[in-house]
């Protein structure tokens, strides 16, 4: 018997939520940070931090600019993927791969009042991926924008901006172990749930 294959469970998302937060407990520095790897249609590969803001039951969730490069490319090749890594006292990774499709703006909506009133002024300010001539440009567009909501609490969520939920066709979850030989399974979705199959490290 696969004793470690066996305590993860047949369901990797409620192992990664619950990896996750054991993150948070052990208070790593912003455990739900993750990279994003993206490509265009022609297979250049993209990769960048995001902060997952959500383990739903079949997706994970994150948030961005929709005129973003990252934006762009997953309007072109909408398939991702994201990897954890949660350095000691864990030594754990996590690496998910799926489709992505937006958000709707009324879901987007209940993220950004959650987010400090700066977070949300910001993300009218940033023209996010194009260039700037220089960081005073960025402090006058944030200076406008304070402006604009000068007299309102309630930033509104910018037509630009909102979420992308991943929906996961295959989960690697990693947990070191001494000499390198890690124990690593993969979990690859078949039909409402998943095949579950321990890889060499």
């Amino acid at each position: 018997m696969d004793a470690w294959l066996e305590n993860l469970g047949d369901d990797p998302l409620a192992t990664l939520a619950a990896w996750l937060e054991e993150a948070r407990a052990r208070g790593l520095h912003e455990p739900e940070a993750a990279a994003l790897a993206t490509a265009t249609p022609d297979g250049r590969p993209a990769a960048r931090m995001v902060l997952v803001r959500g383990i739903q039951e079949r997706e994970l969730r994150f948030y961005t600019n929709h005129e973003s490069r990252k934006a762009d490319e997953i309007a072109e090749n909408p398939r991702a993927a994201l990897v954890f890594h949660w350095a000691p006292p864990l030594h754990r990774q996590a690496r998910v791969e799926g489709s992505v499709t937006r958000l709707t703006d009324d879901e987007s909506l209940v993220y950004f009042r959650t987010r400090a009133r700066e977070s949300r002024l910001g993300a009218w300010a940033s023209p996010q991926s194009r260039p700037l001539a220089d960081r005073e440009e960025l402090d006058r567009l944030l200076d406008e924008v304070e402006r604009r909501f000068a007299a309102t609490e309630d930033v509104p969520l910018p037509p630009f901006w909102g979420g992308y939920r991943l929906t996961p066709e295959a989960i690697e979850l990693w947990q070191s172990r001494p000499g390198r030989l890690h124990d690593r399974a993969r979990y690859e979705r078949a039909g409402e749930g998943w095949l579950r199959t321990r890889l060499a490290p």
